[in-house]
């Protein structure tokens, strides 16, 4: 069986998160000059998708709306171990259902989808990305039961304490940009108070990542120590469903003279398979607790935020074993302005600190390409919109000096009408080295386009 621990523990537990194009400087301007809303918006996640919204800005009445959406995509390079050069070939019906029921907000989210990248031919498959009931308890508390999708945070495409699911296959396809946010089967309690806001999340089932398994990209393998791609897919064991085999996030936050300031705490596993069980030759998803803090706000021009997390490796709390990722200490700032009208920068600078670092490489599987113990990145992002703002223009980059390695999204969105839009994109990554996170994905970079209808 093929082992990717130390493929996933930098790839599929690295913060990193597409957004929508809409501006941080403007959602999160707004979020903090309306002092006590309560928001999940964060960093370019303020899309009608991933955000909690009052209730006061909803309609009382049922709604329902949708879209139908055809999407292609493929490598701008052969790839030696995927057979086929397409990465996305699907079409998609999505439909959007929402009404109140007295004090009862109900909601449902669903997606019919084609999808003609399986080894098996055109899947065809239904999907359901929410379907929750919300109510109040009280003045001040609500709870959001059954299938959602949860975030928060502060940075542009990384994120820290934000340990909800993730769908990495949809990430590098060039899938719309809200589908890297996975489902979560969970009950969300939200409290608001002078003192400050709560939110606890508890899922009594453990939601994995929608992680890299070989079928459509390949990946480095430790234990091959090479690139390889399915078959077989990467498979791995989940956690028990007993209760208590479940998650707990929580965020405390408050917006103190204009900032908005935020704890964070999470207990339960990593969200991909990183572990490795060498007794029954299978990947699992070890331990993990998490404690963090983050504030962000207006500085001077333009939006700054800072935020740090402790991230505890349960399973391996003296950094020896070999099969499992150490505990870190992560931490990110970042700034965005706009430099002129419709042009906007944002800058991030972000590092990873890996605890236990000589008994890492002590045990190492592969002498010589072990993580560094610091590992810096650097982001950068160009947001222009044009057009009464029916094009915009993107473009998104990572470089690591670390790694010697980057990643590279430039995005053209052009919409046609109110129903009608189009957008086009590459996802183009390398490096010095094929075992470093962007590095080993360079013979899967990949151009996509997408028109939708909207109705």
């Amino acid at each position: 069986m093929l082992f990717a621990p130390l493929l996933f523990a930098p790839l599929l537990f690295s913060p990193l998160l597409l957004l929508p194009a809409k501006s941080l400087a403007e959602d999160t301007q707004q979020n903090i000059e309306q002092s006590g809303a309560q928001t999940d918006s964060w960093s370019e996640s303020a899309s009608d998708e991933w955000s909690d919204a009052g209730w006061d800005d909803e309609e009382q009445g049922h709604t329902i709306h949708g879209f139908f959406e055809v999407a292609y995509g493929a490598r701008i390079q052969s790839n030696r171990w995927v057979d086929r050069d397409d990465t996305l070939n699907e079409a998609r019906l999505r439909i959007d259902y929402s009404n109140y029921f007295g004090p009862l907000y109900a909601s449902y989210k669903g997606d019919f989808l084609v999808d003609d990248l399986t080894w098996d031919g055109p899947f065809i498959d239904t999907q359901t990305r929410e379907a929750l009931l919300r109510f109040s308890v009280g003045k001040n508390s609500d709870i959001h039961l059954g299938r959602q999708i949860l975030t928060w945070g502060t940075g542009d495409l990384l994120f820290l304490n934000d340990l909800f699911p993730k769908d990495w296959v949809s990430f590098f396809s060039g899938r719309e940009m809200e589908y890297l946010k996975a489902s979560s089967d969970a009950i969300k309690f939200s409290h608001f108070n002078k003192l400050a806001n709560v939110d606890l999340v508890w899922s009594p089932k453990f939601d994995s990542d929608i992680y890299i398994d070989g079928e459509r990209f390949s990946y480095f393998s430790p234990l091959a120590d090479s690139i390889v791609a399915a078959p077989p897919k990467l498979s791995a064991n989940n956690p028990d469903s007993q209760l208590d085999d479940g998650e707990l996030a929580l965020r405390i936050h408050k917006i103190i003279n204009g900032y908005e300031w935020a704890l964070y705490g999470y207990h339960g596993y990593f969200k991909s398979p990183v572990g490795f069980d060498p007794e029954r030759g299978v990947n699992y998803f070890p331990k993990l607790s998490s404690f963090g803090a983050s504030v962000r706000g207006t500085v001077k021009s333009g939006i700054g935020n800072m935020e740090v997390a402790w991230y505890q490796s349960r399973d391996d709390s003296n950094g020896t074993d070999p099969f499992i990722p150490n505990s870190q200490l992560r931490f990110l700032t970042g700034y965005e302005q706009e430099l002129i009208s419709r042009l906007t920068l944002g800058l991030q600078y972000y590092l990873e600190w890996t605890q236990d670092y000589d008994e890492l490489k002590d045990n190492s599987l592969l002498p010589g390409k072990e993580p560094e113990e610091y590992r810096h990145l650097l982001t950068t992002r160009i947001n222009y919109r044009s057009l009464q703002d029916k094009l915009t223009l993107s473009l998104f980059v990572f470089y690591s000096p670390t790694d010697d390695d980057f990643f590279a999204m430039p995005k053209v969105i052009y919409r046609l009408s109110d129903s009608w839009s189009s957008e086009m994109g590459m996802n183009i990554m390398g490096g010095k080295n094929d075992y470093t996170l962007f590095g080993q994905f360079e013979e899967n970079s990949n151009l996509f386009a997408r028109v939708r209808y909207s109705f």
